[in-house]
């Protein structure tokens, strides 16, 4: 064979050169691919951890949100029922006075003045939200009343309060205090019933 024929041409050349071109861009790409993959992973688990800590500040941010209204509430509650030991103890000064006026004559002049003044002090204690509450003839109710004794009586249902002995009195929406009530009962079946008429 001639020294042409073995060698090979140019065209055969440029073949083998692409060739190994093609071999070397295969063999490169599998870690280019894997990188990438790599890349997608991370920015998938980023994009959860940042899912996570977002829903963790939301409801951080919630919940100090309840805690800052449930502070401001009890502040307000503190706030409206601040009065309320001063208050228990003027209720017992008012006691006194009522004691006062049930022992002194109507056209007495002491009366007058302790009218006055018992009429004064429940004006001071009204102006912040203590007021009397209305029991006499009221049915019984365990959250309002405290029943000192119970007492048969036709005149009124069983469970009527009859007889208001020392008044209750509410602080806004709440029961300051209970007021001491005798309570009606149904008399015993002897005394409800008729006397028979004798025969003749």
């Amino acid at each position: 064979m001639s020294e042409q024929a073995s060698r090979p041409s140019g065209s055969e050349r440029a073949n083998e050169s692409a060739s190994a071109g093609n071999t070397t861009s295969a063999e490169a790409s599998p870690p280019d691919n894997a990188e990438a993959a790599q890349v997608l992973a991370d920015l998938e688990q980023l994009s959860r951890e940042r899912d996570t800590f977002k829903e963790l500040l939301l409801r951080t941010r919630a919940d100090f949100e309840n805690y800052q209204k449930r502070v401001a509430k009890e502040r307000d509650q503190e706030r409206r029922f601040a009065l309320w030991p001063l208050a228990l103890d003027l209720l017992s000064v008012l006691d006194n006075l009522q004691r006062a006026l049930d022992s002194v004559h109507e056209d007495s002049p002491l009366r007058q003045g302790v009218v006055m003044i018992f009429q004064q002090l429940q004006g001071i204690l009204q102006k912040y939200g203590i007021v009397p509450m209305e029991a006499q003839g009221q049915p019984f109710d365990p959250h309002l009343h405290q029943a000192v004794m119970q007492q048969p009586d036709t005149a009124h249902p069983p469970n009527t309060v009859i007889k208001v002995l020392e008044s209750g009195y509410y602080y806004h929406d709440r029961v300051l205090r209970p007021a001491r009530v005798v309570v009606s009962v149904a008399p015993p079946a002897s005394e409800r019933s008729e006397p028979t008429a004798s025969s003749a």
